[in-house]
């Protein structure tokens, strides 16, 4: 029996809750589905494929307990659930510099749209923000009061500047109707499912290594990047959406190992034993120099930490390549 001094949203974990993953074919997005599915929970993913894959979530077909919608975020859209995590946006330069006006329409229209249906049914609702609202920061680790350097007119400011609009309209729901918002500042993340032409730095190198091709390092390869394993983060994200003491964010999850560029394509080379040779390009505009996270906050009120070691979590997406790859 459930207790009357529960809260109705501590009700519903006790229950089978409706779970609605916009841009759920995604990386990040099928990785946490996958957690949610084997929480009990009923799982709509809504995804229109712009820069995900159908195949991510196959294996999840044949759940009772899984939906697919193929459906674009930036239309309205009216479905009953308990919790939408709001992942729907591309998230590496390649994808959201393609279509850099359908990037900024999806991070704003897609917050909008969700939530107006989390306003309309109740539900609380997760928005997956980014490090980039940090964008190339000046003050280092980043913490959540850090309000950023970011160019308002660059060519990653689609993304940017988008993600930071979402956040903007969360917190004007959040006081306007009191809708009930979490937001994350997601960090470098990296591990199995990631599309192997997202032109992220693990990726990149992983591919061009198991191929014996030369290593591409942008600028001198000292720039550094904080990575953290897929797990630890779909850990936290779910961590933070059940919990009920915590506000409305923002909230860092990221690890903040932080790490030079040069260095990780040296530790790559080595794991997948390559005769790859490292080569330098030019530095791409406003790529940021240095990106760690302050997770004091996730810590102090989550309890939450990467547990995941870097190189433990290198060995698992090479052997996810190696396995759904042939090269």
């Amino acid at each position: 029996m459930i207790s009357k001094t529960k809260s109705n949203y501590e009700k519903l974990i006790d229950e089978k809750k409706r779970v609605l993953v916009t841009g759920g074919a995604g990386f990040i997005g099928s990785n946490l589905i996958k957690k949610l599915l084997n929480k009990g929970y009923k799982v709509i993913c809504m995804d229109n494929l712009f820069s995900s894959k159908k195949e991510n979530i196959y294996d999840f077909l044949g759940y009772d307990n899984f939906e697919y919608l193929r459906h674009d975020v930036t239309e309205p859209f009216n479905i009953e659930v308990d919790e939408i995590y709001n992942l729907a946006c591309p998230a590496s330069p390649i994808y959201y510099q393609k279509d850099p006006v359908y990037t900024i329409k999806t991070s704003f229209y897609g917050a909008l749209n969700v939530l107006n249906n989390a306003k309309r049914t109740g539900a609380r609702v997760l928005q997956a923000s980014t490090s980039e609202v940090y964008g190339s920061p000046k003050q280092h680790p980043q913490n959540e009061n850090y309000w950023g350097n970011v160019n308002p007119i660059g060519h990653r400011s689609c993304y940017d500047e988008g993600k930071r609009a979402a956040e903007t309209l969360f917190y004007d729901y959040y006081r306007e109707y009191d809708t009930n918002i979490k937001i994350v500042r997601i960090f470098n993340t990296y591990g199995p499912k990631m599309s192997p032409n997202d032109g992220r730095v693990i990726t990149n190198f992983i591919l061009q290594a198991l191929q014996n091709k030369d290593i591409t390092i942008y600028g001198d390869g000292n720039q550094t990047r904080s990575f953290c394993f897929i797990d630890d983060l779909t850990n936290g994200l779910i961590k933070f959406m059940e919990n009920e003491k915590t506000g409305p964010g923002p909230i860092n999850m990221g690890n903040p190992d932080e790490r030079s560029i040069i260095s990780v394509a040296e530790n790559i080379i080595n794991l997948v034993d390559s005769d790859s040779e490292i080569v330098h390009l030019p530095l791409p505009k406003d790529d940021p120099v240095k990106r760690k996270p302050d997770i004091k906050l996730a810590k102090k009120t989550l309890d939450w930490d990467p547990k995941i070691d870097f190189n433990t979590g290198l060995i698992k997406t090479i052997e996810y390549f190696r396995e759904n790859y042939s090269f």
